[in-house]
């Protein structure tokens, strides 16, 4: 699972839990239906924002919704998920990007893909999944080729670029992607005066996707001596940032001109989550009340970000009061809380071998449990694990959107409009 609107549960709230869990069930079951279960694998967290604005838009109407049979993630569950034209989109577009990301990869010899047996096979998979992706998108009126058009662009700006090279030159590709699959949503929910606005919030989420995936890379890259756009281009952090949080800051301009039925959801992932990925991606905290914590009482002209320096004092942080180095906690340091000697461990089960732990990693894939579940358990060492949904960043109490939530930037501290 990838994207980089990676939203906690705990801000979400349970209905609009329930909902994003919804579009990430339905694109998941969209690429099952129209392109077998091996298509699954590109089910990712961006995607499902193109279900997520078709249905925001869309008049409430039967059809957008569907029961869905059970499923391990789920516990094996039933579910209300997402379906329709919105879903297909979203598969559409996942499978030609993830395609275009296979065949680059390819290109530059990542990995086990520098094996030509291995990369003809991938080149095989990304030919197929690009052909896939143009039927499902011709099938609700989409031109794949838009993508594949940038995809190809881009191959050749980045063999073009550096020191110099303006950044927003090599995101454009990424921006007239995006900006096409977005503006597309507004004509299959019937409101084609959404398109333009749409479009720019979609131009400015391709800038802010190919940035953060720049920023976070830049170490591995530097390493690997892979390409990467901040530093062909010579591009400082700070510009870097600067064009991040402008990008954000229009994002939810576009917003304001969008006419939703319900954009509530879209609102929370697009204004909120989104501004919470730049300032992780950046190492800063997306809290918009960490001055109550910083030394000086307020955040303004922090070096840290645009949202203030990371919290502390969370509840595992040393400074955390009943925290695990916290004298008063009884169960700090180890000790046994009703004394006598160190506290009872309860044996855990006993680590798989390594063809035993592989079988156990491929099924924890599979079923997506590593990313969605509350819980699962380590594939080798056998240890209980939080999936990714399950991390929350915030040290407080949340609420669903932007009502009466007091931890984060929602509301009267952003510039959101809401």
């Amino acid at each position: 699972m990838f994207g980089i609107v990676r939203p906690c549960s705990h801000r979400l709230g349970e209905g609009l839990k329930t909902q994003w869990m919804a579009h990430l069930c339905g694109l998941c079951l969209a690429l099952r239906g129209d392109h077998g279960q091996f298509a699954r694998i590109v089910t990712n967290y961006d995607g499902l924002l193109i279900s997520v604005l078709t249905e925001a838009q869309a008049e409430r109407a039967t059809g957008w919704r569907r029961t869905a049979g059970p499923c391990p993630l789920r516990g094996m569950r039933t579910a209300s998920v997402a379906q329709g034209e919105g879903a297909r989109l979203a598969a559409a577009v996942s499978l030609v990007l993830a395609s275009a990301k296979v065949r680059d990869h390819v290109a530059d010899g990542d990995g086990l893909l520098a094996r030509k047996p291995v990369a003809l096979a991938a080149r095989r998979v990304a030919a197929s999944w690009g052909k896939a992706g143009a039927r499902t998108g011709s099938d609700v009126g989409f031109d794949t080729a838009v993508l594949v058009d940038a995809v190809d662009r881009q191959l050749g700006i980045e063999a073009l670029a550096g020191i110099g090279t303006p950044l927003l030159t090599v995101t454009e590709p990424t921006e007239t992607a995006t900006a096409a699959a977005f503006a597309h949503t507004a004509v299959l929910a019937g409101r084609p005066g959404n398109a333009e606005p749409l479009a720019e919030a979609g131009r400015l989420f391709g800038r802010l996707a190919h940035l953060l995936d720049a920023v976070e890379d830049k170490e591995t890259d530097a390493a690997s001596g892979a390409w990467n756009p901040l530093t062909a281009t010579g591009t400082p952090p700070a510009e870097a940032r600067r064009l991040a949080d402008d990008a954000l800051h229009g994002i939810r301009l576009a917003l304001r001109e969008v006419e939703f039925t319900d954009g509530k959801l879209a609102h929370l992932l697009l204004a909120h989550e989104l501004g919470r990925s730049v300032d992780r991606a950046f190492g800063t905290s997306g809290c918009g009340h960490s001055h109550e914590s910083s030394p000086g009482g307020s955040s303004e002209g922090s070096p840290e970000g645009s949202f203030g320096p990371p919290q502390q004092g969370g509840p595992y942080s040393p400074q955390s009061p009943q925290g695990p180095y916290d004298p008063r906690n009884p169960y700090a340091g180890g000790g046994n809380p009703f004394g006598g000697g160190p506290s009872f461990q309860p044996p855990g089960p006993g680590k798989r071998g390594f063809w035993a732990g592989c079988a156990a990693a491929i099924g924890l894939c599979c079923t997506c449990k590593v990313c969605c579940a509350d819980e699962f358990e380590g594939p080798w060492s056998r240890k209980k694990r939080e999936g990714c949904l399950s991390n929350c960043d915030c040290d407080c109490n949340c609420c669903e959107a932007c009502e009466c939530c007091e931890c984060c930037e929602c509301c009267s501290c952003c510039d959101c409009g809401l």
